[in-house]
């Protein structure tokens, strides 16, 4: 049995990780902005994070899955669309929220023997597939996926193994009705890539079912 920690577990893949993993038998830890039955964390929030870890302190994670994350400009118009602010509140989430789970519980994944990252990331963030609109979530995404890169090259000295994946394109409140797979589909198929990540294949960027993605 492991120790996960879920960002946004409260709803759409985050929740269906967190009754898998559940059902497999780990331990999970859920968070979620406001929700009485997860820990409290804003991604945005420095002092959220802070408290997160004195909250924490001593607890083993085992892997951490970065999973929280906004789709704030679907929809919007090159000619008048995509304000500034969406494009601060888009990456405050996506990208520096990230980077700030990892730096407040890196203490917690060092207590683990085979310490793990899991960004969930998107397929909109390759910049080899880039057929345009949604600027800022794409370029969130891509950002985030850089960040993966880089984490994995700085934490393998420590161990720590960093996969970025693409959990396809699922039923979800970003992804509509008529996306591809369910929630349930998804998490089963992430289970399996957080599972298999390691050392050796850290910095990968996969997709749910276990193919490599274009950078």
């Amino acid at each position: 049995m492991s120790t996960f920690l879920i960002t946004g577990a409260n709803r759409g893949i985050g929740a269906a990780l967190d009754k898998t993993l559940t059902d497999q038998g780990h331990h999970v830890l859920g968070t979620a902005r406001n929700h009485p039955e997860y820990l409290p964390l804003d991604v945005t929030d420095p002092a959220a994070h802070s408290a997160l870890a004195i909250q924490l302190e001593g607890q083993q994670i085992d892997t951490l899955v970065c999973n929280a994350g906004v789709f704030l400009d679907k929809g919007q118009n090159l000619a008048d669309g995509y304000g500034a602010q969406m494009w601060a509140d888009s990456f405050s989430v996506n990208v520096t929220g990230v980077f700030l789970t990892v730096q407040a519980l890196l203490p917690n994944l060092q207590m683990s023997n085979a310490p793990k990252i899991a960004i969930i990331g998107s397929q909109m963030g390759s910049d080899t597939l880039a057929p345009g609109g949604s600027y800022i979530y794409r370029a969130s995404k891509a950002a985030a996926l850089n960040l993966g890169r880089n984490l994995a090259s700085d934490l393998r000295r420590l161990g720590i193994a960093v996969g970025v994946y693409h959990p396809g394109w699922v039923q979800t409140d970003m992804g509509g009705t008529t996306a591809e797979i369910t929630e349930l589909e998804a998490a089963n198929g992430l289970a399996k890539r957080f599972a298999a990540l390691s050392l050796q294949t850290s910095g990968c960027f996969e997709t749910w079912d276990g193919r490599d993605h274009p950078f």
